[in-house]
């Protein structure tokens, strides 16, 4: 067995050759180096870069996908307590992990939980309000508690399919926890 771990909801497919994994409280680096070597060596795998993002270890940020997630070609829904502490870090076949800065990426919309008004995107964070499920380009599952951050998603075009939440929310589970994504069609 492995000395260190990995968890689903650190795990997102961003592009049939873009993996996003999320540094936290349930995945050590490790684990995520240990992946990137087993996905570059297998022949018929088509990820070339896997991006590490470092989050803080929290309860409240348990997995990447509960302060982060795609949730259409260009643009992503996030929670603003990251961003002081966000690295992210690029992993390609034969190169030591490097800073996100120097990569070259195309122009993406990242939306705030709550527009990012501080207390607001607090509570709706710890209910899920980042953790969407997206289930097309521009179409996320959602909980519908968190009124701020659904109406900010609609503003942005996004279709927002609301469901409640009632006792999931309360145990830290999200639309896409509660699914595991394992492929993405080629975007």
């Amino acid at each position: 067995t492995m000395p260190y771990h990995i968890e689903g909801g650190d795990v997102l497919n961003l592009s049939n050759k873009v993996l996003a994994v999320g540094i936290s409280q349930r995945t050590e680096a490790a684990a995520i180096d240990e992946l990137s070597k087993n996905l570059f060596k297998e022949p018929t795998c088509e990820i070339e870069t896997v991006l590490a993002f470092k989050i803080p270890e929290s309860r409240a940020f348990m997995h990447l996908d509960t302060v982060f997630t795609q949730i259409d070609y260009d643009k992503f829904t996030y929670h603003p307590g990251i961003m002081n502490t966000l690295e992210v870090y690029e992993i390609t076949e034969g190169d030591d992990p490097t800073t996100f800065e120097d990569l070259n990426v195309r122009k993406i919309a990242l939306i705030p939980c709550a527009g990012g008004e501080r207390i607001s995107s607090e509570r709706e964070q710890w209910n899920d309000g980042t953790n969407t499920l997206c289930i097309a380009p521009g179409v996320v599952v959602v909980y519908d508690r968190n009124n701020m951050t659904n109406n900010i998603l609609r503003e942005h075009g996004i279709k927002v399919l609301e469901m409640p939440s009632a006792e999931l929310s309360r145990g830290r589970g999200g639309p896409r926890c509660m699914s595991m994504p394992l492929i993405r069609e080629e975007i």
